[in-house]
C-alpha cells in the first residue's frame, strides 16, 4: 500500500509539471527553433508508423499509365513544387522556412525506402491526409481518389526527370483547369 501511494503520489506531481510546462509558454513553439532531440525523435517515429499503419492496407492501382501521369504533373507543379521542389532548384522560399523541413522529392527515393506499392501508399495516403503541424495539407476533402493517384504516378517518376521534361510533363492547358469538368 505504502508504494501505491508513493506511486500516484509521483504521478500526481508529473502530470503537474507537465501541466506547468505545457501552461508556462517555455517551450520554444516557432518554426525557426528546431525542436529538442527527444521531441523530434517523438514526432519522427509516431508520424512514421502512424503513416505505415495508415498506408498499408490501401491497394495500389497500376500507376504506369501515361495519362494519370500527365494528370499529375500540372497538379504537383501547382501545389506541391513550391515545398518539394522541381529539377533544378535546391530551395524555396518555403522549403527553406518550414520546419520540419519538406522532402525534396526531385531527389528523395521512398521507393528504395519502402518498396514502390508501400511507397505509392505512404504517397497516397500523405496527400489524401496531411500531416499535422508540417505544413502538409490534406488534399483529400477536395481532389478525388483519381486525381491523388495521379500526382502519386507522378512522383513515382518525379526523381528520373529532367528540367526540360518538368516543364513538358507540368504544362497545363488553356483549357485544363485541373477540376473534373
Amino acid at each position: 500500500m505504502k508504494y501505491l501511494s508513493a506511486l500516484l503520489i509521483f504521478c500526481g506531481v508529473a502530470v503537474l509539471g507537465v501541466g506547468g510546462f505545457i501552461y508556462s509558454g517555455a517551450y520554444q513553439i516557432g518554426a525557426d527553433v528546431p525542436h529538442t532531440t527527444p521531441v523530434s525523435w517523438v514526432l519522427e517515429i509516431l508520424r512514421e508508423r502512424s503513416i505505415e499503419r495508415a498506408a498499408r492496407d490501401i491497394p495500389v492501382p497500376e500507376l504506369d499509365d501515361s495519362q494519370l501521369l500527365l494528370a499529375g504533373g500540372p497538379d504537383y507543379n501547382e501545389m506541391c513544387s513550391g515545398c518539394h521542389l522541381e529539377p533544378g532548384r535546391t530551395e524555396s522560399d518555403m522549403s527553406v522556412g518550414l520546419y520540419p523541413a519538406p522532402p525534396d522529392l526531385t531527389t528523395h527515393d521512398e521507393e528504395e525506402e519502402h518498396g514502390e506499392t508501400q511507397a505509392a501508399a505512404r504517397q497516397f495516403w500523405i496527400i489524401k491526409h496531411g500531416i499535422k503541424a508540417t505544413g502538409m495539407p490534406a488534399w483529400g476533402p477536395t481532389h478525388d481518389d483519381q486525381r491523388i493517384w495521379a500526382m502519386v504516378a507522378f512522383l513515382q517518376k518525379l526523381p528520373e526527370l529532367s528540367e526540360l521534361q518538368y516543364q513538358i510533363l507540368t504544362a497545363r492547358g488553356e483549357d485544363d483547369s485541373g477540376h473534373a469538368h
